[in-house]
Formats: structure tokens, sequence, C-alpha cells
């Protein structure tokens, strides 16, 4: 906590839009510009101290033992004769123990299942010891007693729920589908994916007293804290953690999870810190998973080619009783028009680790099934499938009638079709071999704000602290920040400090459902605007009649030095947004639009992408830069969801075959052909009063579409069951 005396808040409730463009005029020049990222060096030298590099002295080092069947309960286990060993300091095991991680923004702790076993790989004891190498040789000796119980392992056999909550319907679909002049009516299919960001789930836990302090990689602290309390059964006052640089998420880092549970548990018990990491193997086992989806797409359109009619039923997978369920059609409703409608959802039950959010969960794969569609209903139809998509374009939300807040679907088509030369395109291409051919989709995701708090502080000597317990997990935030504040205040970038994934600073949304820079940015914006009439009050002005620019307040002629206006000590605002009226009262979405071309092996059925383009419209972009890499990931991740990603399972016993990053095939750089992007100008009051939209999340949904369709131009094998590896391909291959 800042020392100024002169503290203050201000809040925000969004009720209203706000069109005053206050972030037009960079006077500043940082806000829009690719700033470079000011942990960057810190990252790129290896100074930035990641979950499992801020070790205490005297700190033990645990290892996961888990469970080697799907379904039964542990009767006992060797824990005498495991302690034994040389260096083992103790197993743990029972109740403590979480059965899967929390789904985001849970704020209170899972299931906790006292040695009863849901899926394989579910961690069920610890043993803790001085070295690594000791505590895994250790777990390896664990011997469980488990009594056997019935397992769900085959999805095929697995019974279906059908939750009333998740069923919608207008109009008569199958008089639309009877009456129409094209039809599109097919099932697809995604597999299950999993995160693997390139940090590892690890935490290191110490105690100091009765209260805990927990070094990890998480995105969403407020929840965090909350749910790791509950676990443990300790008030969450007494609960510290610690994540300045997490190594990507994901969504597989939203809740807390079992390496934080388990390491507070063991050194509290042992009076010592305690380091617990996941391997590649224990990630991709038991952390959230994308669920497979099953998605039946009916499609009705009139001799124009505009929809009169859409369906989308879908089913995914979950373990047992956990709540979440792929929102796979969640943007189905607004993204096309059709007066016609059935929505719904199932859910099959089955023993295997938990699903939960995976980048972009439902429209990541929901979007992508519809954009495979609707390239059918283009081929049907006849109709270039730009212009389809453009003809069926909604002036407002079809399934309630909200207008948009602000829709740029249309000139993210333009713009992309324009960018990648669609016009241009060859038919029939060849090149040696390969098959060239070339295909687009729309791309789109819902827009949401979240509650936030962030304290910004002018010091006494002009500099700026940001403080918040908002995270950055390779998005870009530690930039974001500074650039808000910087240009808020008229303070040169390096002369501001942000602080951030400490759980005792002021609470964030958190980083997942795209909102982060535009909920803990809104807050900042707002502890800055009222900063900037704390100055303006000073001197004696309106606010809208100040500028402040390097450091500098000039109005009618004055000027002044900031360290002049923190004579007294320093000025501190804590600045809160929260969603309001605006959230509900527009259908808020950013849209976009992908252009592939891919290269399809005649004689093997091997896919290469040979060049992909995204156009995205996400509202105002605040850092040009660190906006474009993460469409570039999430294209990369379509690239993945289309072609190689897929986990796996053994029918028989529900064991994942491809537990590794040798086996789950993720994009590497061979893969991955040069990207480009662009952005469409928008802006968009009915978010924020910065009038930013998300776009950590709009690369990816619908990508995979793009290049689905694309392998279908080329050889005419259309893939409904993705990924599309060569042996879906190579049947249908024509004759050469």
């Amino acid at each position: 906590m800042t020392d100024g005396i002169n503290i203050s808040t201000a809040e925000l409730t969004m009720n209203e839009p706000d069109d005053r463009n206050r972030l037009d005029v960079t006077v500043q020049g940082l806000i829009h510009t690719g700033m470079d990222r000011p942990d960057g060096p810190l990252k790129v030298s290896g100074r930035a101290t990641y979950a499992h590099e801020d070790q205490p002295a005297g700190m033990m080092t645990g290892v996961l033992v888990r469970a080697p069947v799907a379904g039964g309960q542990i009767t006992g286990l060797n824990a005498e004769a495991v302690r034994k060993l040389d260096g083992v300091r103790d197993v743990f095991h029972g109740k403590t123990f979480l059965r899967n991680p929390a789904q985001g923004t849970a704020n209170e702790a899972p299931v906790q299942p006292d040695g009863k076993i849901s899926y394989i790989g579910q961690p069920v004891a610890l043993v803790v010891a001085d070295t690594f190498e000791q505590a895994r040789h250790a777990a390896h000796m664990i011997e469980l007693q488990i009594t056997p119980e019935d397992a769900v392992t085959d999805l095929d056999v697995a019974e279906i729920e059908t939750p009333k909550d998740k069923q919608s319907s207008q109009g008569d679909l199958d008089a639309a589908l009877s009456d129409a002049a094209y039809t599109v009516d097919e099932t697809y299919r995604t597999s299950g994916h999993s995160s693997s960001a390139m940090e590892p789930h690890a935490a290191i836990a110490q105690w100091d007293g009765g209260k805990l302090t927990l070094r990890g990689s998480y995105q969403m602290l407020k929840y965090n804290v909350n749910e790791l309390a509950d676990a443990l059964g300790v008030d969450a006052e007494n609960v510290h953690i610690l994540a300045p640089y997490v190594g990507g998420g994901f969504g597989s880092k939203l809740g807390i999870s079992h390496e934080a549970v388990a390491a507070a548990h063991a050194a509290r018990e042992l009076g010592a810190p305690v380091a617990v990491v996941l391997s590649r193997q224990q990630v991709l086992e038991a952390t959230m998973r994308r669920s497979e989806t099953v998605q039946h797409i009916k499609l009705a359109a009139d001799a124009d080619g505009r929809m009169t009619g859409i369906g989308h039923d879908s089913t995914v997978s979950q373990l047992l009783d956990e709540s979440f369920a792929e929102p796979v059609s969640q943007a189905t409703p607004f993204l096309y028009r059709g007066e016609n409608r059935e929505i719904g959802m199932h859910i099959k039950r089955i023993n295997r680790m938990c699903a939960g959010s995976v980048r972009a969960p439902g429209e990541a794969v929901g979007i992508t099934a519809l954009e495979i569609a609707m390239d059918e209903l283009a081929d049907v139809s006849g109709i270039d499938p730009v212009e389809l998509r453009k003809r069926n374009i909604p002036e407002v939300d079809p399934s309630d009638g909200r207008e948009f807040s602000s829709h740029k679907l249309a000139e993210a088509l333009d713009d992309g079709a324009k960018t990648f030369g669609w016009a241009d395109r060859e038919a029939g291409k060849t090149d040696g071999e390969w098959l060239i051919g070339y295909g687009m989709s729309s791309a789109t995701r819902v827009n949401m704000l979240g509650e936030s708090h962030a304290r910004v502080t002018l010091n006494e000597d002009g500099s700026l602290l940001v403080e918040t317990d908002m995270t950055d997990i390779g998005t870009g935030t530690y930039a974001i920040l500074t650039q808000i504040a910087g240009e808020m205040l008229g303070v040169p970038a390096d002369r501001v400090t942000v602080r951030l994934g400490d759980s005792s600073l002021p609470k964030a949304a958190g980083s997942g459902g795209s909102w982060g820079a535009a909920s803990s940015g809104g807050s900042v914006f707002v502890a800055c605007e009222a900063l900037r009439k704390k100055i303006a009050e000073t001197m004696g002005v309106e606010e809208r009649d100040l500028t402040l620019q390097d450091g500098v307040a000039t109005t009618n002629n004055r000027r002044a030095d900031l360290p002049e206006f923190t004579k007294n000590g320093p000025f501190t605002v804590e600045g809160t947004i929260n969603k309001g009226d605006t959230q509900t009262d527009r259908r808020q979405a950013t849209f976009g639009a992908f252009f592939a071309e891919v290269g399809v092996n005649s004689v093997t059925g091997e896919t290469r992408v040979r060049r992909m383009h995204g156009s995205f419209a996400a509202g105002r972009i605040l850092n040009a830069k660190t906006a474009r890499s993460q469409c570039l990931g999430g294209m990369t991740f379509g690239i993945g969801m289309a072609l190689t990603e897929e986990l796996m399972f053994d029918k028989r016993d529900g064991h994942l075959v491809n537990n590794d990053l040798a086996e789950y095939h993720v994009p590497v750089n061979l893969d991955v052909p040069q990207l480009t992007v662009n952005f469409v100008q928008e802006r968009d009051p009915w978010a924020n009063p910065m009038q930013a939209k998300g776009i950590g999340e709009l690369g990816i949904c619908g990508a995979g579409a793009s290049i689905i369709n694309a392998i279908y131009d080329a050889c005419g094998v259309r893939v409904r069951d993705l990924p599309a590896t060569m042996d879906k391909i190579l049947p249908g291959l024509p004759d050469m």
C-alpha cells in the first residue's frame, strides 16, 4: 500500500455508453502503438521469476501420486514403507486433495473426494522429499489398495443428459428446411484439446504461523485465494498468492489446481516450504481439457442465399457431476439471420479428466463447425462464401431483438478478402503433386466486462505506480496498463511502474474470457481520470481543459511539472469498474474473418497451410503489437485444431494415450506459414470508457474452418471430423 496521504476512490458502473472518445487524441503517443512489453527484457534474459523459480531456503519437493484406474475407492497405501526411503519427509493423502481443478470464477474449492477415484491420472497422494529425484522415486514406489468401481470409459456408450435450460427454439425450423431452396443437414465432430501452456502448473507453499504465501501460476487471483482457502479450511485473509509472471494458461489456470492444495497442505504439516510442479504428462492427464463435441447443424436458405433457419444441436462430455458444459452454440444465436431456430445442448458423463475452459470456450469449436456448414451452404447454392455471409448479417440479434453495440463483420470480410486476394484465387491450381485450395470463415466471440479494481499513485517525483492483482499470462498486461496510465496522465512509459500478480493488491477481474484488458484497463482508466480531475482542480480549471504530456500539466498558458502537485505526498486513487446495463442492453461481440491457402498432397493426403490471413474488429486496439500477437496465437491454435490436435483415449480403461507433446501434436514452426493480421477500425462506447473489446480469443474462433474449407476447395474432400489427418483425406483424393 502506498504511503500517500492523498487517497481517494473512484467508481464507474457501465450503465450508459461512453462516447467521449477520450483516447482518440493521444497526446503522450502511447495508446494504439505497438509499444514493447516492459517485462520483455526480464523474460528473455531469464530474470522474470516464474512460479517455481522463486525458491525459499529449506524448500522441499513434492511429487504427486496418481490413480491407475478410472473408478474406485482407495482403502490403503504403503505410506509407512515409503516414509523410510532416503530423503522422504512424509506421504500425504486423503480428503485435502482435489478431484479436479476449480472451474474459472468458481470462487470455492472443487470436489475433494477423500480417496474416491474418478479418472485415470487423478492425483490422490503426495510424496515430499529433500530432492525431486528422491520424491519422484518414492512416488513410484507407492502401492495403492483400491476397491474397484464401475466407470464409463467409452464415450460412445455414455448416457446422455439434456439440461432443460440449454434448449431454445424460435419459429418452425422443420418447415423452414422443407420450404428452403438450399439446405445443409450435417454432423460435425471436434476432438478434445489440451491447453498445454509452456509453463506447467507449479506452486511453492510457505507458511508463517497461520498465514500462507503461495507462489503459483494462476490466472484469476481474487477467485483463487478463496478457492485455496476453502480447500484448506482457512480464512481467505490468511492466504497470499504471488503470480507476477505466468507462462501461459489458455484457461487451464483459471481455477486453483492440484499442485497448489497439495503443496500448501504438505508445507503446513511439515513446517517448511514445499514445491509441487506437474510434469507434462500430469498437465495433460489431470488439468482442464476442452470437451469433444458432436454438432448437428441444419441450415435453410432461400434462392438468394438468405437464411431462413438455423439449427445447432451439440453434445459434449464432462466428468461425472461437474456442472460446466462447453457452450458450443454460444454465438450461433446472433452470428447470422434466420427467423426459425433450434439450439440444443446435451452432456455425456464420463470418467475422464475434467472438461473446462480452453481458449475461447464455446466459439472455438462451435463457430468452427458452423463455418464449415456455411461453406457447404455456399457450395450447394453456388454463392461466393464471402458474399453468402454478408447477405446473412443480421441488423439486430435474431435471438432476442437487441441491437448490436457495434458490428464490423462486413468490414472484416471485405478487408480480409481484399488483403488476401480472394477475388483472384485460381480454381484447380496445382503445384507439382500438391493440390492448392482456398477457404475462408467468419470469426466472432462474445464480449464481456468484469468487476475490477486498480490503484494508481502519482508519486512525488512525478512517476506513476499502477497496482492490481491482475495477471499477465503472456497477453501483454504490463504493457497495456503502462500505456493507459501513461497516456491518461501524460507520463512517459519509462516513468510508469506496473505491479501485478499479488493477491494483496486491489482485486482485478483476472485473465480469462478476453475481458482482461477491458476490465483491468478500465479500472486503471477510472483511477487516472480521477487523478486528472484532482490536478485540474488544483489548477482551478475543468478537467477537459487540462493537457498532460511528458510530466507537465498545461492549461490557459500556464504550466506546472507533476511533482508540484505532490509536495505534500503522493496522490493515490483506487479505481473500480463494474459491468452495468450496457452489458445487457446491447449485444456485445467481436468479429473477424479468416482466409487460408492450403496444399493437399495428392499422393499422401498431407495438408500444409501455405498462407493465412485474419482481419479483426475488436473495438479500440490498445497495443497494436500485443493484439497482433494474440491473433497470431489464436490462428496457430486454429491450425492445430484443423490438422493435428486430438486427445486420444483408450476406450477399454479410459487412459489418455497421447499424454505428452511428442504425441499430442501442437503446430510447430514448419506447420505455421507467415501469418498476416489486419485490424478494422472500430470504437464501441457500450463496452467500456476506453471503447476497447476483447482480442485474446477472437483469433481462434473459426480459424480452423477456413483451413477445412480450403482442403475441400483443393481436393473435394469434405472433412467433418476434426482434425483433418491424412487418413481422413487420402481415401477421397481424386485420381491424378
